[in-house]
């Protein structure tokens, strides 16, 4: 008969022992200001003026006795102007921040059921404007593509529509309509508080604006600053935000409503450019509405706080701006060039995006090893060292990445060593809505909160790319626990299916 051993293992494995090191590493670095060098000037200062004398208040006294030790004097003097510029140096840093941001809601459309059509539907519909061929590679695409088998789609009964204008303005107003009315309802404001719309959409513009059409409706004041951003791809939603930040840091005691929505509908290619398909296997009806906040009083009934915006444009380079393009094919049909360039653009956009946002997220720790190794590579030249990435997964609990489509979303889990669970809101947000463009990092946040992922303190990082070609970040801190059962969002009757196995 066996022995069973009861002796406890006390031994970590080489992957827990490298993590806790690491760990501890990242506590000590973080922390050193309050572990060492305020303790070390507090110390040096006590011992310094309890050894000559501290409790003699006059001017004469404390000379007579530093008199005979100038050394004390100046080791005195140098800890006292330390901590008098470090004092300076706070309350300047307070005075000069620009006011804060806050997002007191948001509002993601959700879709009528039916709009509800399964793949097949779509490719039959296609069948009508489509080649036999091209209907081959459209179903090739879609089955590798990381979307369900069953997508929201708008006019797809009516489809070819006799008039696509009309088909897109019907979408675009179905999807703000429903978006801004469910934000409205969340927060109670009143539309009449709202000082500035920002509309986001990137292949449809009618005239009137999409922004003007937002003020008619809902009657906003005649003093509203209104802004219709169009032609800036999938990012535009983070784009959006950070003029809307800007704008509330110039003005006191307002709300802006900013709206991220596309119209699929309006950009259906209907010839035989396999990298103009693309989009049709893609692309698929969604927004998202935000009520952003500059009030302090609003502090208290917000949900998160805007730290950061930041965007990274690679215009300059021929590749970056031709890879994601509106244009004519040779027969004069129009459409979305999706070149296979994408990937790598995105790749090196994304690099440079998070070695600009790396000094304003990251612990200290981790800015120390990216600097050390960049050193002993480039000055030292030395050879078989690989570049550190920084481990992002130290500043964020959440990413919320743009789902551009799987390999985009493949890429940037390789690039920053993400987890399963953390690419979860991504994939199943592809999965279920498809790329819903600058709206979708609006969704895969709504799915964290139907979770109950999202705690106080928590910070949530957005990734967008668009054409152009842009790389944007957002950063948000979370200013309470998210109850699940209070949320309300297209998640929340259907989140305890979720996540599923994507095979494809």
């Amino acid at each position: 008969m066996a022995v069973e051993n009861t002796t406890p293992n006390f031994l970590f494995t080489s992957d827990q022992l490298k993590t806790y090191t690491k760990l501890f590493y990242n506590f000590v670095i973080s922390n050193s200001i309050y572990l060492f060098i305020i303790p070390t000037i507090l110390s040096t200062t006590i011992h310094h003026f309890s050894a000559h004398g501290f409790n003699q208040t006059t001017i004469t006294q404390l000379h007579k006795c530093y008199a005979n030790d100038p050394r004390s004097f100046i080791v005195g003097l140098v800890c006292l102007s330390l901590l008098l510029l470090g004092t300076i140096y706070v309350l300047t840093t307070i005075i000069r921040r620009p006011g804060k941001v806050y997002l007191v809601d948001f509002a993601c459309y959700k879709h009528d059921p039916s709009f509800l059509a399964s793949t097949e539907a779509v490719r039959q519909r296609l069948e009508t404007v489509i080649s036999p061929e091209s209907i081959a590679f459209c179903r090739k695409v879609m089955e590798k593509s990381g979307v369900s088998d069953n997508v929201f789609v708008y006019g797809l009964k009516d489809f070819p529509p006799k008039s696509t204008f009309d088909c897109a303005r019907g979408e675009a107003e179905t999807v703000i309509i429903g978006a801004v009315d469910d934000l409205l309802a969340k927060t109670g404001v009143n539309p009449r508080d709202i000082g500035m719309v920002i509309v986001n959409i990137s292949m449809f513009n009618p005239l009137p604006s999409l922004s003007a059409m937002i003020v008619n409706r809902y009657k906003l004041r005649e003093d509203v600053i209104s802004y219709n951003l169009g032609g800036m791809g999938c990012s535009a939603g983070v784009i959006a935000v950070d003029l809307a930040k800007r704008l509330l840091q110039g003005q006191r005691n307002t709300y802006a409503l900013v709206m991220s929505l596309e119209s699929p509908t309006s950009g259906y290619y209907v010839g035989g450019d396999r990298s103009k398909l693309l989009s049709n296997c893609l692309f698929r009806m969604g927004g998202a509405a935000l009520l952003l906040s500059n009030r302090s009083s609003d502090h208290h009934i917000s949900k998160y706080e805007l730290k950061h915006t930041l965007r990274t444009h690679h215009g300059a380079d021929d590749k970056g701006y031709t890879c994601v393009r509106q244009e004519v094919d040779e027969e004069g049909k129009l459409g979305m060039t999706i070149s296979k360039d994408l990937i790598g653009v995105a790749g090196r956009a994304l690099k440079a995006n998070i070695a600009a946002l790396g000094p304003l997220v990251l612990p200290i720790s981790e800015q120390l090893l990216f600097l050390v190794n960049n050193v002993v590579r480039k000055w030292f030249k030395i050879k078989g060292i690989s570049p550190y990435v920084p481990d992002f997964k130290l500043a964020f609990n959440h990413f919320c990445i743009h789902t551009g489509g799987k390999a985009v979303l493949d890429e940037v889990e390789k690039n920053l060593n993400l987890t399963k669970w953390q690419m979860e809101p991504s994939r199943m947000t592809l999965y279920r809505y498809g790329n819903t463009s600058s709206s979708s990092v609006w969704y895969e946040f709504a799915y964290a909160e139907a979770k109950g992922r999202i705690q106080k303190g928590d910070c949530v990082w957005q990734i967008a790319f668009g054409s152009g070609f842009k790389c944007g970040s957002a950063v948000w801190h979370a200013l309470r626990t998210i109850d699940p059962a209070k949320v309300d969002n297209p998640w929340s009757d259907v989140i305890h299916q979720f996540p599923i196995i994507v095979n494809n």
